[in-house]
Formats: C-alpha cells, sequence, structure tokens
C-alpha cells in the first residue's frame, strides 16, 4: 500500500525523505519497519539514515498508536497546577511510561509542551476532548469510564454482527 507514495516521488531524491515518511504515516498512523526499509530501497539510502530521520523528528512514530491517545499538558500553567502529578498518576493507572501503548493498545500516553488551554490547568486531552482542572483522584474515574464506552461498542460490534 505505502509504494504507491513512491509514485509521487522521483526514485533517489533523498530531499523527499521527509515528505514519504509523513505520507507513510498518514495511511498506517506509525511508520512500519517494512515501509523504512522499501524508503531507503527507493531513496538509494541506508536504512539507518531513514530511522536517523524518523527517530529526530518527533512528529514520527515508531509504533502504532493506542485507541485512546492520552496527551498530559506540561505547559508553564499546567506544571505550575502540578500535572507532573496527574502524569505519574496516569502512568501508575496505565502500567506504562510517556511514549509508550498499553499491551492491549487500548491506551497511549503522550507528554505534550502545551495544549492551549491555560484557563483550566492542569489539563489532558484524549482522542481531542478536554478534561481541565484534574486531580490525581480523576484520573481513575476517567479511565474507567474510557474503558466502559470501548466495551459497549465491542459488545455491540458483536451483537451486529451476529444477527447478520
Amino acid at each position: 500500500m505505502h509504494t504507491q507514495i513512491f509514485r509521487n516521488f522521483p526514485a533517489n531524491d533523498r530531499s523527499n525523505l521527509i515528505a514519504i515518511l509523513q505520507d507513510i504515516q498518514e495511511i498506517y498512523g506509525y511508520l512500519p519497519e517494512q515501509a523504512l526499509q522499501d524508503t531507503a530501497d527507493y531513496l538509494g539510502m541506508a536504512l539507518s539514515g531513514v530511522y536517523g530521520v524518523a527517530t529526530f523528528y518527533n512528529q514520527f512514530r515508531l509504533t502504532p498508536l493506542g485507541e485512546n491517545v492520552i496527551r498530559v499538558c506540561r505547559g508553564t500553567a499546567c506544571h505550575v497546577k502540578e500535572s507532573a502529578n496527574i502524569l505519574r498518576a496516569l502512568e501508575c493507572e496505565l502500567g506504562i511510561k510517556v511514549g509508550e501503548t498499553t499491551r492491549d493498545k487500548k491506551f497511549t500516553l503522550e507528554s505534550v509542551a502545551c495544549i492551549g488551554a491555560c484557563s483550566i490547568a492542569p489539563v489532558i486531552n484524549i482522542n481531542n476532548e478536554y478534561f481541565g482542572r484534574l486531580k490525581t483522584k480523576d484520573i481513575p474515574r476517567i479511565l474507567n469510564v474510557l474503558r466502559k464506552e470501548k466495551a459497549v461498542k465491542e459488545q455491540e460490534n458483536i451483537q451486529s454482527s451476529v444477527s447478520t
């Protein structure tokens, strides 16, 4: 699927590497290893050079995101309002560190410089929904709601596939 992207770029032109990686990530949501190898071959580069670019820029991911992407704001207003405690609570509750995805692929945890919602600090963003003025005690409740919503949707999908 990603090899179709190469049609938009001349072969062996390394100046297109970032654009190609952006297009590949648009398809998959991350950069699969085989896509990186194919890109290196197409551009006439060593795989290590492609990995070097992919790991240098924060926009690129080498692993897929979870179903729920949790972004914790670490900007000044949130820092002052102790967003570090919110981040630690999320890490404990999910059993992962920043930049990781849970084994069941349900949650990915990210730290961001600023979400732009300083008036409701400390704030997190989950799937583009904002949760502000948080306390650490709020974290289990928020995650449980997400877990229950996903369970309900999965059950509905099973029921609809059985009835058709």
